[in-house]
């Protein structure tokens, strides 16, 4: 019997992120997308996924959804059977990355929320598709449906966030770790630091993609799923 599929989008992601996955990914199993609106810690988006999400689950993490995916595995490591994170990280924040945030933090507080859009396409996107209409229409409206407020809870939560390099070698399900080569938020060093200590991890890398591998490169997002799923079914 196939798992249920909880999938965790990003800061300032709607379940628009995975329009081009849900179908592929609902014929491994029964897909619930969280988006997490109404939390200002990582702790609280975590109890919100695991009391929305089935008893036992396969965990599909994108970016801030890593966060929230690994706070997942330190209260309820039992209920995750297999997991996917794209685009994320597991240190906390550096300072100058606190210090950034804070700016954004007085542009939203300040009314000036379309400004903090305007500058975070080009840093999510490959710099070719920084013109592609396709895609930044959905990071725009995804940023619009989000809202201000929303955005200022996320953005709190990110910046408290607990470093999870501790935990890694804890995480027993088997673990894919998705990398955008172009990625201009996470690193490769990023990768390999959970690559190497998660004990059954395995790294995929997609070319010209940059952080928003699933609006990007959906195609190659949806062949690395696929064959994860029947991998990790063997």
């Amino acid at each position: 019997m196939p798992s249920p599929i909880v999938l965790v989008p990003g800061q300032l992601c709607t379940e628009l992120l995975w329009q081009a996955q849900l179908p592929t990914v609902e014929r491994h199993g029964e897909a619930y997308v969280t988006v997490q609106r109404d939390h200002d810690t990582i702790a609280g988006m975590a109890r919100a996924v695991l009391d929305a999400a089935p008893e036992r689950f396969t965990l599909v993490a994108h970016a801030m959804g890593g966060f929230v995916a690994f706070e997942i595995l330190r209260r309820a490591p039992e209920r995750v059977e297999k997991l996917v994170l794209m685009s994320t990280l597991a240190p906390a924040d550096t300072p100058k990355q606190t210090q950034r945030r804070e700016g954004y933090l007085r542009l939203v507080e300040n009314g000036q929320f379309d400004a903090v859009i305007a500058e975070r396409i080009p840093i999510l996107v490959h710099p070719r598709r920084r013109d592609d209409a396709e895609v930044t229409d959905i990071l725009r409206r995804m940023a619009r449906d989000t809202g201000p407020e929303t955005f200022l809870r996320q953005q709190r939560a990110i910046m408290s966030r607990p470093d999870s390099r501790a935990m890694l070698e804890s995480i027993a399900c088997p673990t894919l770790l998705v990398f955008g080569l172009q990625d201009a938020i996470t690193t490769m060093e990023h990768q390999r630091e959970m690559l190497d200590a998660i004990p059954d991890a395995h790294l995929e890398t997609i070319d010209d993609c940059g952080h928003m591998m699933p609006l990007e490169r959906p195609a190659a997002v949806n062949a690395l799923l696929v064959s994860w799923f029947r991998r990790s079914l063997r």
